[in-house]
């Protein structure tokens, strides 16, 4: 009997990302609650804190821009896996994972779809703040930068989200570790405050947070302008972040075939 030839790698992914997309798209709600959720804590940032500074010389709503982006993304990658995780309940990733299709690209087509909604995102945040009076002293390229640093950082923060669907057995333990491990992870990082206001000990976690490091370098591009030394290095923190969670992802998947 012939084996079915495997569909490449690049087909099977953009395949499956459409299917995501279809999916999405069959849930009116979710779609309007992704998108207007974003803009939304902007605009009640932007009323509850409009005239007070937390950086000599900037607004709040302009030093929280940086953290609403990251932030959104950061939330978008964790739940990332949901719709992952109940394929799995229901045994449609049983019938992925026995499709003649790479396995790579279940967890690509999951990270590409996700990175796409949270630039859409990032995107509609950037709009707001401009209303706000926020324009990116970065200018345009600057925005450009923006988005691929949530791009680099939500891969990652997708991929581990992906990896934990694929290690756990059940939606409950995956949801605990969520609840668990979301808010920690914001306030252990620059989002809300800068990293000079914090305790010595929560100024060192927050300098091993990968989230501090996307929120430094959008804040830097919206606040202060282009830096193209602090650039590479924040992009090269979150690169290898992303890389790292990606190899955890498909190492975490491989052992599901097993």
């Amino acid at each position: 009997m012939m084996k079915e030839t495997p569909t490449p790698v690049i087909p099977a992914t953009w395949g499956l990302t459409r299917r995501w997309a279809w999916r999405l798209k069959r849930q009116p709600a979710a779609l309007l609650a992704t998108l207007v959720q974003p803009a939304v804590w902007l605009i009640l940032f932007g009323n509850m804190f409009r005239s007070n500074t937390v950086v000599q010389g900037y607004s709040y709503i302009a030093f929280m821009t940086a953290g609403v982006v990251v932030m959104t993304v950061f939330n978008g990658g964790l739940n990332g896996g949901v719709e992952l995780l109940f394929d799995k309940e229901t045994g449609m990733l049983r019938r992925l994972l026995a499709a003649p299709i790479p396995r790579m690209s279940i967890l690509l087509s999951r990270v590409s779809f996700v990175a796409m909604v949270t630039s859409l995102q990032s995107l509609l945040i950037l709009f707001c703040a401009y209303l706000f009076g926020v324009v990116p002293a970065a200018g345009l390229p600057g925005v450009a930068v923006i988005l691929a640093t949530g791009l680099l950082f939500g891969m990652g923060v997708t991929a581990l989200s992906l990896a934990l669907v694929f290690r756990l057995r059940d939606h409950g333990q995956f949801f605990s570790i969520l609840e668990f491990a979301t808010l920690p992870i914001i306030f252990a990082s620059t989002a809300l405050v800068p990293l000079e206001a914090m305790p010595p000990w929560l100024q060192f976690v927050a300098r091993l947070n990968p989230m501090t490091y996307a929120i430094n370098n959008v804040r830097d591009l919206v606040l202060e302008g282009f830096n193209p030394l602090g650039v590479l290095q924040a992009l090269g923190f979150v690169l290898v972040f992303a890389v790292a969670a990606l190899v955890l992802a498909s190492v975490a998947i491989r052992r599901v075939m097993e």
